[in-house]
């Protein structure tokens, strides 16, 4: 059986309320889409015939994600919401429904499978350098230069990425 974990994405697009399949989403997602359950009774229905269960994710998996985004230079782009859908989709084995790049490009580094939504999904695995725009030295984890206080941007490597390229 394959397990489907929601992003945010996933219910603005409907996709929970069309299938008649189970879905996962965490907590934090949850909150996240709060304005949709104020107006719809549609995700109360969902909750009742148990086709959405709501799982917070084991911090195992949470510190993996953590690891994984911190290697690729995704980490600044993450939320907390976005961090616990990965950890989920890891700690079930699950596909996970989403749009976001970020999103994708972590669960993609992880070997998981990203099901895109109303996009057509990412072309390959990227990894991300930060650099110093005033001296133009590079880093990894950081957001201002150490060097002259400039905030850092963010730029691909140009290296080949941690992870294989993504397949089609």
């Amino acid at each position: 059986m394959v397990f489907r974990v929601l992003d945010a994405s996933a219910f603005y697009a409907g996709i929970p309320f069309a299938s008649q399949e189970k879905s996962y989403t965490t907590p934090a997602i949850f909150e996240e889409i709060k304005h949709i359950k104020k107006n719809h009774e549609a995700i109360a229905a969902l909750l009742d015939t148990k086709r959405l269960e709501i799982i917070e994710p084991d911090i195992k998996y949470v510190e993996k994600v953590l690891l994984k985004a911190k290697n690729t230079g995704d980490f600044h782009n993450l939320s907390k919401e976005d961090i616990s859908v990965i950890a989920l989709c890891m700690q079930l084995k699950a596909e996970l429904i989403t749009d976001d790049f970020a999103v994708s490009n972590i669960a993609r580094h992880l070997n998981l499978n990203v099901i895109p939504i109303m996009t057509s999904g990412i072309t390959r695995v990227v990894d991300w350098i930060y650099f110093c725009p005033g001296c133009q030295k590079t880093f990894s984890h950081i957001s201002e230069c150490p060097l002259c206080g400039n905030k850092l941007r963010r730029k691909l490597s140009k290296r080949k990425s941690s992870t294989n390229p993504i397949h089609n």
